[in-house]
Parts: structure tokens; sequence; C-alpha cells
């Protein structure tokens, strides 16, 4: 059970704050354009607002607080978090070759263009990848979703998005350096499978599945008890219903829950979007962030490597609309910098949000969102499971709402 403070006396107006459920059901639930939605906010790690909306699933199961979501990119901070912790034991550095754990990228080069089709086409080889380059999003890997080149194309032929297939992690690295780089690393900005590619190292590095990874130096000691790479034993009937947006008609159901393959064991824990978890466990998460690495007596990293990871790494200082070649990612362009596996807010009023510089933020691709503010000292973690996380502006939505809700600020 989620128990909430009063919101009052931790500085927010609990009748502006009332708001986001009206919204949430009058613009979202009542007009089908979301199947369901959950909402926590939090200050200080201590929860003033919950509230859930719609249905779990299609055959009218009622939406319940424990509900499982795929929680897809939200995977993303916690693999490099787990990455990190390896850091900061001097396994390996920021800066290290990606070759010196993965040799499979040793030769890996950008794509020329010309020359026969992707993946024999001609490539050049440049600096080599770097550990910081996969944090980054600056490794020159790709999605196949981003529809803009070559090398997106061949990623799409194979399936390098979600699916995963019965590749195993060592398999994934093997095909995925078939193809060549969109361009020379640390040279431009594109959201991508790098994150991937990151929890195959931590596997290598630490000797353990990364579920198991996750599960013992991050998940029990932050008492996220029911995230994981599968729906557990004796959980599927928390687990949601996923849809995919259809213009001018109800959402399509994608994944009926009952049926998943996540109800089964895989192959491949994909760190760059595998995870089902719960709003709470997502919570805890977010604390630990904004408490600069520790919850509950737990210390999860050092809070200098946090506050290295929240600063903008991207080079010059410059924000993602001056690096960026992505047609998508999970961030907002203007005013925002990328660190370590966040994107952080260097410049507020470029946003045209409300927001603090220095938050930091990420989203998954069926809508779920969170941020952290450790200027308010705010959290905001939002569930619901539609693809893609683009149809709807229901995160900038969300923050106005908390924001203007806001009476005693830090700022």
């Amino acid at each position: 059970m989620i128990e909430l403070a009063d919101a009052a006396g931790l500085g927010f107006d609990p009748a502006r704050l009332a708001r986001i459920d009206g919204f949430l059901e009058d613009q979202y639930i009542d007009s089908g354009r979301l199947p369901s939605a959950q909402v926590l906010v939090a200050r200080d790690g201590v929860p003033v607002h919950y509230a859930h909306f719609g249905t779990l699933r299609a055959d009218g199961t009622a939406m319940r607080e424990d509900a499982l979501f795929r929680i897809a990119s939200m995977t993303k901070p916690i693999t490099s978090i787990a990455f990190m912790q390896l850091v900061e034991q001097c396994k390996v550095a920021v800066d290290d070759p990606v070759a010196r754990v993965l040799p499979e990228f040793a030769e890996i080069g950008a794509y020329a263009g010309g020359g026969g089709a992707v993946p024999f086409a001609p490539t050049r080889r440049g600096r080599p990848m770097r550990f910081v380059d996969l944090l980054t999003h600056m490794s020159g890997l790709t999605y196949g979703f981003q529809n803009r080149t070559s090398v997106d194309a061949a990623y799409r032929e194979v399936g390098f998005d979600f699916a995963r297939g019965n590749l195993t992690s060592d398999d994934y690295v093997t095909r995925l350096t078939e193809f060549p780089l969109e361009f020379e690393p640390g040279t431009s900005w594109n959201y991508s499978v790098s994150t991937d590619v990151l929890g195959i190292a931590v596997e290598r590095l630490s000797g353990m599945r990364l579920g198991d990874y996750f599960r013992q130096h991050i998940f029990e000691p932050l008492g996220m008890k029911d995230t994981g790479f599968r729906v557990a034993e004796g959980q599927a009937d928390r687990f949601a219903d996923a849809y995919a947006y259809r213009p001018g008609e109800p959402p399509k159901l994608v994944d009926r829950a009952a049926e998943s393959r996540l109800l089964g064991e895989g192959t491949f824990d994909s760190s760059g979007g595998g995870l089902i978890g719960t709003i709470a466990d997502y919570h805890r998460f977010c604390t630990m962030l904004l408490n600069r690495g520790e919850l509950g007596g737990a210390r999860i990293v050092a809070p200098k490597t946090l506050d290295f990871m929240t600063a903008n790494h991207l080079p010059g200082g410059v924000d993602l609309t001056q690096i960026s070649r992505s047609l998508f990612s999970e961030a907002n362009n203007a005013g925002t910098g990328f660190g370590l596996g966040f994107a952080t807010v260097v410049d507020p009023a470029k946003t045209l949000m409300p927001a603090s510089k220095g938050e930091f933020y990420w989203g998954g691709a069926y809508s779920t969102a969170f941020f952290v503010d450790p200027v308010e000292r705010i959290t905001c973690v939002f569930m619901t499971q539609l693809y893609p996380s683009s149809t709807y502006p229901v995160r900038r939505q969300l923050k106005t709402l908390i924001y203007s809700a806001l009476t005693a600020s830090n700022a």
C-alpha cells in the first residue's frame, strides 16, 4: 500500500495536485486515449500524491496498485547504475575501449556509403568506441525504428529494436558487430542499442547474467521486490496488457498479458528495454537517485558518482539540438543535455516547461516516464502501456500540473 504524507506540509497545494486526477481521467482515460495510468509524485522521497485509472486488461480487469508494467527504456538508467558500480570497483573505466571487454568491437568502423548493401558496405576506421560513448549514446550505434539511414534499415531487417528471438547476449554482440556504425564514436548523438551493449559488458565483467546482477546489487538492496526481466511465478494476474496507438481508432491490443512471452524465461536480458516492474519499485529507485545513491542504509553508488552521471557530457556543454541525429528519443532536445544514462536539463527556459537546472529523467517506449528534480527534491513516476511514447504530450502535461501545485520552492 502506497502511504501518502501531508502534501501541504511538504510544500504542495493538495487541491492543485488533485487536478492531475481529473485531467488524466478526462483527457486520457475516459476519452480512450490511454487504457490505464498510474502516477506517483513524491518530495524528499515521501509520496504526496498517488492515483491509478483505467483497466489492467482488455477483459475489464480493474487497475491495481501493484500492477506490473513493461518499463522498456526506463531499464537504461538501471543498467547505467550497474555499470558505474563496476567502475567504482576499478573493474573498468568509462574511457576504456569497449573492445577491452567486448573484443568483437575491435574492428568495427563507420559506414562510408556506397559500395554495396549494408552490412557489407565499405567502412572507415576512426577513434575506438569507449564505454563513455555507450553511456552517452554517442557510440555510432542506432535503433532500427529511427528510419533515417541505410544502417538503421539493416537493423530493421534483423530486428535490432525490441525483438531478441532466441539470441543469447554473446549472439547479440556477434550479430550487431556485422553492421557498420552510423558515425565515428564521440562525434554525434543518436538514441540506440548502446545500453544493450553496456549490459552485456556488465555480464562479462561480473561473470553473472544481468538479471541476477541487478537482483543482487540493485533490486534486493533497494527493496525492489517486483522488478525483473520476466513476470515472476504467481504474479501473472498483476501484469498489464500492452497497446499500440492507432490514429482515429481505439488503441490496438499488441501484447495480451495472459499470453505474453514475458511470462517465461528468455535467453537475453535486454538491458536497454527488458524490465517489468511496479510504480512503487521504480519510486524506490528514483528516491535512491534523489538521495545521491543511497536508500534506507543501502549505498548503491557514491554521491560523486551520481553527480558525475547526471552532469552534461555532451561535447562543449551543448544541448541535444546541436548534436543529436535522432529522429526519436525519450528526451526533449531543447535545453537538454545528456549524462551517463540520463537526459539532464541544462537550460530550463529552453525546455519551455517548468523545470530545474540539473533535473534528470528518462522514459520508456510504452509511454512510461520518470523525473528527478534534485533542486526541489521532487520525483515523479508515471506508468501506462501505450506504444509509442511519442503519441501524446502527457509527460509535459504532468510536469506542468505537478509544478503548478508546488507552493514552497527551494529555488
